[in-house]
């Protein structure tokens, strides 16, 4: 396991830069088995050192690319898989364990597809005008041509690793179990973007302008 200070949504990229001796040694177990690994946030806490409090919710990572970069250290990339739920944590020794289950979502009966996806599609929207304002205000996003699943429940994780929210809302979105749920946070997380956009924008133009001319979905 790889307690962290960000959350990984699955379908998204990890950077790591691996240099305490638990994380070494972990890395080369990784590396010669299935290189896979359990990704989750630190409540509280530091990524060094250890001793930190960590979610029971977090992410399968499959490690894509490994390379030494002198002393010990290591460039690693990989790419979220499923979600975990931490049955029981192990000891660390020699580096972070645990027992875990997956986390898929819910059966809901009731699930209208229609409206969900039409409700998605509007969120995706909303997230593009977000992100092509602020790419025009000069912080570093994502750009707003990306490509999502269309399919809402898988569709919701990505534009959770897309938009620019913090690892706490990164890791609600994590932990809701339905689609709806997701929609319902990534549209609040969305409103509230919208209108620092808008202030730094100056009240014109900005993305929130441009949802409330267009209507938010209900």
């Amino acid at each position: 396991m790889f307690p962290l200070g960000t959350v990984l949504l699955p379908g998204a990229f990890l950077a790591l830069h691996i240099f305490e001796p638990r994380y070494q040694a972990m890395l080369t177990d990784l590396l010669a088995g299935p290189r896979r690994f359990g990704a989750v946030l630190i409540q509280r806490g530091s990524e060094v050192g250890g001793g930190e409090a960590r979610t029971d919710v977090g992410t399968i990572a499959r490690i894509v690319d490994a390379r030494t970069v002198g002393e010990g250290r290591w460039s690693v990339a990989a790419t979220g898989m499923q979600r975990i739920r931490v049955v029981r944590w192990l000891p660390d020794d020699p580096y972070p364990m645990a027992l875990v289950e997956d986390l898929p979502d819910v059966e809901q009966a009731d699930r209208d597809m229609g409206a969900e996806s039409a409700r998605f599609g509007a969120v995706a929207a909303r997230l593009r005008l977000v992100l092509a304002d602020l790419g025009r205000l000069g912080d570093p996003v994502p750009a707003d041509t990306f490509e999502c699943s269309g399919d809402p429940a898988t569709g919701t994780l990505q534009l959770g690793s897309l938009g620019p929210f913090g690892p706490m809302d990164r890791q609600r979105l994590l932990a809701a179990t339905r689609t709806v749920d997701r929609l319902v946070l990534l549209e609040e997380y969305l409103a509230h973007v919208e209108e620092i956009v808008a202030y730094r924008l100056g009240g014109d133009g900005g993305a929130a302008g441009r949802q409330g001319q267009r209507g938010r979905p209900m």
